[in-house]
């Protein structure tokens, strides 16, 4: 895959706006703040290509990205307590939608805190992730803010807390030092090229 080959397609405010074209899609979630536009930015080798916001939660629409080919789909972040309740609730309509039809999906990128156990939220997206029958992996971000002897427990947690299978990978990545990228992008090709 071409990862230079990357341009900003469209925001997608409800589902009329999604894209179904039949190409493959890879499909980013992550709660607000984890650090998911990073983990695309380090995937392109990009500095700005998906905005990286200042305040968490601003994402509220799906965005497409088409790289060489291939959909990276950005979802809405979730999870953040600033959020009213009626946007949680047009969120959680929007999430549906999407999830609604599986073809949508090559394969769900799911983005959590290594540092972190995942939260209700984060279990919660797994379960839609599952729901679909579809391929995913689980990108454990911000392992360089962890010490070595951090990692594999705080993995191990991850696995078992989202209740993964071991055919579901748990990625772990650093965006500062691009730890993890080839690893996932070698899913996101293999998840391309089926």
């Amino acid at each position: 895959m071409n990862t230079q080959k990357a341009q900003f397609v469209r925001s997608a405010a409800s589902e009329k706006d999604f894209i179904d074209d039949g190409r493959p899609a890879v499909v980013f979630a992550g709660r607000s703040n984890v650090g998911k536009s990073s983990v695309i930015n380090c995937l392109l080798q990009r500095k700005n290509f998906a905005r990286v916001g200042a305040t968490p939660g601003k994402t509220v629409q799906v965005n497409y990205f088409l790289v060489d080919g291939t959909w990276f789909v950005d979802l809405p972040g979730y999870g953040y307590a600033r959020v009213s309740g009626d946007e949680r609730r047009r969120w959680g309509g929007l999430m549906e939608s999407f999830f609604s039809r599986s073809e949508r999906i090559s394969l769900g990128v799911q983005i959590v805190d290594a540092r972190h156990a995942p939260t209700v939220d984060d279990v919660t997206m797994t379960e839609y992730f599952k729901s679909t029958g579809r391929p995913f992996v689980v990108a454990a971000n911000k392992l360089d803010k962890l010490k070595k002897s951090e990692i594999s427990p705080n993995l191990l947690r991850v696995r078992e807390t989202l209740a993964l299978g071991e055919d579901i990978p748990v990625i772990g990545m650093s965006c500062l030092k691009a730890q993890g990228r080839d690893e996932l992008l070698a899913a996101i090709e293999a998840a391309a090229v089926k």
